[in-house]
């Protein structure tokens, strides 16, 4: 299958074999959709097909390593001048980034011209919810939006997607969470400190616990109980702004609106759970909007019926 997709690249044999190689990844152990990965593919033939003119000879592996930033950019400008949107060029450079990385941990080779690129530009737009395919890419696109990140920054950062997402929880809640509140083990709900100091109890499904706790398995810093759960390089507490431009390289990389934000996961949960029967009363208490007053009769087993139709709205869950 992949190799039927590296035919026609402008490309020599050995480029053809690794861009195969690649293809297989994404499709298997990445377990991208179908579409996403024809649509790297056909990024990858573009820019393999730019270079050959560019370089007066059809590109190997050797001429992909020796490539300077220069060369990526009037890629991208080509691109551009051929009326092509910012929102399309960033998921060029992403998949190109992609496809580096592979190479390097591979052992094909190194270059890290690609990655000093930046990103093109995408307006903003107005938040609003996203639909349940789009909502999952997103959450799986920690990879494809920090290529050259460590594992466990990969991880982290899927795990925090899941719980705005799977919890919908706000960013600042979920990177607030102390090591010993993971949840993991088994856990079904959370216990969350939300706006103004209040508490509030939410899902945790499977899917969930178990990125967290791969994100724990992968995590070289040290993790005090009373210390944050979420950590960046330096083992302070994550900055939410390392995840809101990791959620905008990924918008680009999957060609998602500019509304794909954290607000809009968070947003998610709740539009998908009342889209599957759920109660408004329940699901305003879930996302700490309602007051006591109006949602006092709720108990665990409401919590507990609502995870059930959460559950059935996501079956990978």
């Amino acid at each position: 299958m992949a190799e039927s997709r590296t035919e026609g690249l402008s490309a020599a044999q050995d480029v053809k074999d690794a861009a195969a190689s690649w293809l297989t990844y994404l499709s298997t152990e990445r377990q991208l959709s179908p579409k996403t990965s024809e649509a790297y593919a056909r990024d990858l033939g573009q820019f393999l097909a730019f270079l050959g003119p560019h370089g007066n000879c059809l590109p190997d592996l050797p001429r992909l390593f020796s490539l300077s930033a220069r060369d990526v950019r009037a890629f991208l400008a080509a691109r551009r001048m051929t009326g092509v949107g910012s929102r399309s060029l960033s998921r060029a450079l992403s998949a190109l980034r992609m496809f580096y990385r592979f190479l390097e941990r591979r052992g094909f080779g190194k270059n890290d011209a690609v990655r000093t690129v930046s990103l093109p530009k995408i307006p903003h737009s107005v938040p609003k919810p996203l639909t349940a395919p789009k909502a999952t890419a997103l959450i799986e696109s920690a990879d494809i939006a920090s290529p050259d990140a460590p594992d466990w920054i990969t991880a982290r950062d899927t795990a925090v997607l899941t719980l705005l997402y799977g919890s919908g929880l706000r960013i600042s809640e979920a990177l607030s969470l102390n090591r010993r509140d993971a949840p993991i083990k088994g856990r079904d709900m959370l216990r969350v400190l939300g706006k103004g100091g209040k508490t509030r109890v939410v899902p945790v499904l499977p899917i969930t616990r178990e990125a967290v706790e791969a994100y724990l398995d992968l995590c070289p810093l040290p993790l005090p109980a009373d210390g944050p759960l979420f950590v960046g390089a330096q083992g302070r507490q994550l900055s939410p702004r390392i995840l809101q431009l990791a959620i905008a390289r990924s918008r680009g990389a999957l060609g998602l609106p500019d509304t794909a934000t954290p607000h809009a996961l968070r947003h998610s949960f709740a539009t998908h759970l009342l889209g599957a029967g759920a109660d408004l009363r329940a699901i305003q208490e879930l996302l700490g909007h309602a007051s006591l007053s109006t949602t006092q009769g709720y108990t665990e087993v409401d919590r507990a019926h609502l995870l059930k139709i959460y559950t059935s709205a996501h079956p990978r869950s």
